[in-house]
């Protein structure tokens, strides 16, 4: 009996051990297990994720889609505000131009053109002026010393003093004469001008309207090229030379 006891105590300590190896082989075969599947499940989700990838690459492209998203991003991003460019109406400002000497200007806003036009109805009133006031002295002059009667002699105010008028009196009739025509052809002329001025007001006003709304290109160039030149008689070239090409 006590020979047997260590024995049985021995064989029972070898199958705890045997055991403990069996748990642990198999906890190393679950875990090999598991990790083998995580490895072929993440294989599987990779797979399927390129399949995806090469099945969107693969897929027609909605082009109105995308037109439509970049239109709703294009208005979704502020606009900058653009300044309204001034365009007046042409029959406005000529009914301005004719009523007001100049308004017609001033409704273009094209203020820098004003002193000219002003300018032009001083001038020509300054002459204006002048002119008749020298005609009607002019003329009195020329009745004057047309007359017999001697105390009329406001022609003695365009001469010198001490000069002597019936020494030369036809040629000095003949001087008043033409002296008061030259005036009075200088007066109406000064009222041409007055008219001319102010019929240039009311036309620069209405072109200048015309013209706000025109578009002019900024892409101006000249080029110069060789050519031939034909004979037109004989159809056959005559030279060569260089042709001016003009882009407006």
């Amino acid at each position: 009996m006590l020979l047997c006891t260590p024995y049985w105590g021995g064989m029972e300590v070898h199958a705890q051990r045997a055991k403990k190896h069996r748990e642990g082989i198999l906890t190393t075969d679950s875990i090999r297990l598991k990790h083998q599947a995580d490895s072929l499940a993440l294989a599987d989700t990779t797979d399927l994720q390129r399949q995806l990838n090469l099945k969107n690459l693969e897929a027609p492209v909605d082009t109105a889609a995308l037109a439509q998203q970049n239109d709703s991003l294009q208005h979704a991003q502020p606009q900058p505000i653009e300044k309204k460019r001034w365009i007046p109406n042409s029959s406005r400002t000529v009914w301005l131009g004719l009523v007001i000497p100049g308004a017609g200007q001033i409704y273009n806003r094209k203020y820098w053109k004003l002193p000219i036009i002003y300018g032009g109805f001083v001038g020509c009133a300054y002459a204006l002026t002048w002119n008749s006031q020298m005609y009607k002295d002019y003329s009195q002059a020329y009745q004057d010393i047309m007359s017999n009667n001697p105390n009329n002699k406001s022609y003695e105010n365009f001469l010198s003093p001490g000069t002597n008028v019936n020494d030369r009196l036809e040629y000095w009739q003949e001087q008043f004469r033409s002296r008061k025509d030259q005036y009075r052809r200088q007066r109406d002329l000064s009222i041409f001008a007055f008219i001319g001025v102010y019929l240039l007001s009311v036309i620069d006003a209405y072109v200048d309207a015309e013209l706000s709304d025109f578009d002019i290109s900024k892409d101006l160039s000249m080029k110069w090229e060789p050519t031939i030149f034909n004979d037109a008689f004989r159809n056959r070239p005559q030279g060569v030379g260089l042709q001016c090409c003009i882009k407006f």
